[in-house]
């Protein structure tokens, strides 16, 4: 059996996560708060499902004293739910099937009598997934819900709950795991199967797991097969990862990030990836050796050739990413249009006058945009140049963009606009791969709204690779 599933946590002392750990403590032994439903939001990976089948224990355990905090995960109710097999509590997975079927079988049912519980606990994963349909049916089955029937609903995304559902549910967060916390967790794995391993190694492991329990329990498997029966050392990890000798390429990358050189930044980002470098670990050294420079810098001891202003926002631009990184199937991707974003601005864009100060009306605009495919056009009388038009229909797409997609909108900063004809705008980019992403049908359906608004009419957006294009 697989490490994390062997090891998950079976009662509330053992969940690793502090502040859910101390939040379940003071709500389940309350004697004055009732509850029927739980939300349990945070990316995955970090106990909710666990923490919601120890609410069911907690709730149906059959030799519980009202005063135990702990199921006792020996009677038929907690061991009927720690293998699943147990009629009273229901778990729906909205991410395969949207759950208006189950929301509906599940109203129909919701009054009849449990099986052999005390109580009736569904447990709904990745609850934003329900379709609207799905979401008002349960929003009547939460408004007046049966006393023996409890919710725990899980999501990576509680943004995308509505607020009816979530306003009748206590809210439990799960964040990003701590060091200390990865540490507690990993402890107990190798306690259990009596691993040997350095303490420095599994430092490295618990710095490896990008906050999440899972991970970290995957990669300390990983690296048991490799050891075998030997020690398991941070030379075995560094072999393993790709982890050692990248001060240089921090350097390196640094170096060309100063010089806004984004094709060998590129380059150099995907002949680590091309290496097996962990572009995370990466990441997290990069950010070191920023702050570092920071520091320095306002204390007066070293110049960086970058200025506070720029070394803040690549610092808040790489801290964007790498919390990104656990969502993108190529986990370089944030990382690059972090730097893409950063070695394009023209400054910060909060300075910015807004577009609609530089366009005096649609008409003058397009004629004035269209002179820049077209040099041989003159523009109207005291007309705004068309560069400065230019930017500024870019900078204000920029801004709207940015507040609904950071990555689409680091993307945009590296296009320039080629003309605009009618509902018709171009836009030209060097890079086919930064091409194909923009022509994704989300990227594409967010920037024609965007422009739309901007120019006060609807118009449809196109992309063209430029002369030097890669």
């Amino acid at each position: 059996m697989v490490f994390y599933r062997k090891y998950r946590p079976q009662k509330i002392d053992e969940l690793d996560s502090s502040s859910v750990r101390e939040t379940l403590k003071s709500v389940l032994l309350s004697k004055k708060s009732s509850f029927h439903a739980f939300l349990f939001t945070g990316p995955k990976g970090l106990g909710k499902t666990s923490a919601a089948r120890i609410v069911a224990k907690f709730l149906n355990c059959e030799k519980r004293k009202p005063s135990d905090l702990e199921p006792c995960n020996r009677c038929y109710q907690c061991t009927s739910i720690t293998n699943g097999s147990s009629l009273d509590i229901v778990e729906i997975d909205a991410a395969s099937n949207r759950g208006i079927d189950e929301i509906r079988d599940l109203r129909e049912k919701i009054n009849l009598s449990t099986i052999a519980a005390k109580y009736k606990v569904y447990i709904i994963d990745e609850v934003h997934m329900l379709t609207a349909e799905a979401f008002n049916a349960l929003l009547k089955t939460l408004e007046e819900p049966p006393s023996h029937t409890v919710f725990v609903l899980c999501t990576t995304e509680p943004q995308k709950v509505p607020a009816t559902i979530i306003s009748r549910c206590l809210h439990i967060p799960f964040s990003l795991a701590t060091q200390e916390e990865l540490l507690r967790s990993l402890k107990r794995i190798v306690a259990g199967e009596k691993l040997n391993i350095e303490k420095e190694a599994l430092a490295k492991v618990a710095l490896l797991s990008d906050g999440s329990f899972r991970d970290g329990s995957k990669i300390l498997q990983e690296l048991s097969v490799k050891a075998g029966n030997k020690k398991i050392t941070e030379d075995l990890i560094e072999k393993e990862y790709k982890v050692s000798g990248l001060s240089s390429k921090v350097t390196n990358l640094i170096s060309l990030i100063k010089e806004k050189d984004i094709k060998k930044s590129l380059e150099l980002i995907q002949k680590l990836v091309e290496e097996g470098v962990e572009i995370k670990f990466f990441m997290e050294k990069l950010t070191e050796e920023l702050h570092s420079l920071l520091l320095l810098q306002i204390e007066g001891k070293s110049e960086s050739g970058m200025s506070l202003e720029e070394l803040k926002k690549l610092l808040e631009l790489l801290m964007v990413a790498s919390s990104q990184t656990k969502y993108v199937v190529l986990p370089q991707l944030p990382l690059e249009l972090a730097i893409v974003e950063f070695t394009t601005m023209g400054g910060p864009v909060s300075v910015l006058p807004p577009a609609s100060a530089q366009f005096s009306s649609l008409s003058s605009s397009n004629e004035n945009l269209r002179a820049v495919g077209n040099p041989s056009t003159s523009p109207p009388p005291n007309a705004k140049s068309p560069r400065a038009s230019e930017n500024g229909f870019l900078q204000e797409l920029i801004l709207k963009v940015n507040l609904e997609n950071r990555s689409i909108a680091g993307l945009l900063r590296g296009v320039s606009l080629k003309e605009t004809t009618g509902k018709k705008v171009v836009m030209e980019t060097k890079y086919k791969f930064h091409k194909e992403k923009l022509e994704e049908r989300n990227a594409i359906d967010l920037i024609e709204k965007m422009a739309s608004e901007i120019l006060g009419k609807n118009v449809t957006i196109t992309f063209m690779l430029g002369g030097d294009s890669k």
